[in-house]
């Protein structure tokens, strides 16, 4: 085979899972329901956000909370503090693409 395969939860329950991690790319992948997120944090690459469903709310920086809505993708530059959450009610789910992988951002892009 020349292709490889990854699979990924598919349900209602918080699931933060690292799918791939290669030098040029990585991909998670969450589900958050209300209430849930991730803690702030700095975006340690560069990464586009992509809501498959529900919706999200992001705060980046000093910038006001923003909600995005399943169809959305984000571009969202390496170093930005980032909070990621789910304040409705419905189930949000994205994934992640990070590129380059975090571990060697420095090597590829420098910074």
């Amino acid at each position: 085979m020349i292709e490889k395969s990854y699979k990924y939860t598919i349900g209602d329950a918080k699931k933060i899972e690292k799918l791939i991690n290669t030098k040029f790319c990585a991909i998670n992948h969450m589900i958050l329901n209300n209430g849930e997120g991730l803690p702030v944090h700095k975006a340690n690459s560069d990464l586009h956000m992509i809501v498959i469903r529900g919706t999200i709310s992001l705060n980046l920086d000093e910038q006001e909370i923003q909600k995005y809505e399943k169809g959305n993708i984000l571009e969202i530059p390496y170093g930005t503090m980032m909070h990621v959450h789910n304040t409705d009610d419905a189930i949000a789910e994205i994934f992640v693409v990070k590129a380059p992988s975090p571990e060697y951002y420095k090597e590829l892009v420098g910074g």
